[in-house]
């Protein structure tokens, strides 16, 4: 991993967990929850628990001071139906930091592909009894909104979003790896840090 490289870089690592499980104190369609930077979250598909805590995590890691910050999540099953298993689907605030990333891609043979942040795409999630909607407002759209609202709890101005739904598991395309879950993109985010390291 990129410890064992001993890279001149301080790199943080942060992995928000929870359990999705039917109960009486379960959250249902329409609550409205806080999130931690205070910003207010109307619980329109409670399948999308996800997004939740990785609001919690972007704002947690920007209380580090980062330099950049890069997440990785299955948020969006969309983003396998439009990128298959052949590559990472990757949103990016900061030019630099994509080309980075896409150079990582590129010599560990783990692409990325780097998709739009509209603005328009965010007047989307407006909620009528909270700050933001955790779906869109309009259907087949969730690929393109849900970093919209992850926008809404990071201020780091060098931030990228890796979705792996599609890339997590081994598809027949890809013949030089096991078929099963894979770890993807773990060689393009090694390689990724080894390029940022170099330029300390």
């Amino acid at each position: 991993g990129a410890a064992s490289l001993n890279l001149p870089i301080n790199l943080i690592t942060l992995i928000p967990l929870c359990e999705n499980m039917p109960s009486s104190t379960a959250t249902k369609p329409g609550d409205v929850v806080t999130a931690m930077n205070g910003k207010t979250i109307q619980v329109d598909n409670t399948d999308a628990e996800g997004r939740l805590i990785l609001a919690d995590a972007l704002t947690y890691a920007d209380s580090f001071d980062p330099s950049h910050v890069v997440d990785m999540a299955t948020l969006t099953g969309a983003m396998a139906v439009a990128l298959g298993g052949e590559c990472v689907g990757a949103y990016s605030t900061c030019d630099e930091l994509w080309n980075i990333l896409e150079k990582g891609g590129y010599t560990s043979g783990d692409r990325l592909w780097r998709m739009p942040l509209f603005k328009e795409y965010g007047d989307l999630l407006k909620s009528a009894t909270a700050d933001i909607n955790n779906i869109s407002a309009v259907p087949y759209e969730g690929l393109l909104l849900l970093l919209n609202f992850c926008r809404n709890f990071i201020k780091c101005k060098s931030w990228a979003h890796l979705d792996i739904a599609g890339v997590m598991d081994s598809t027949d395309s890809m013949s030089y790896l096991p078929k099963g879950m894979s770890g993807r993109p773990t060689r393009s985010i090694i390689e990724a840090l080894r390029l940022l390291s170099l330029e300390k």
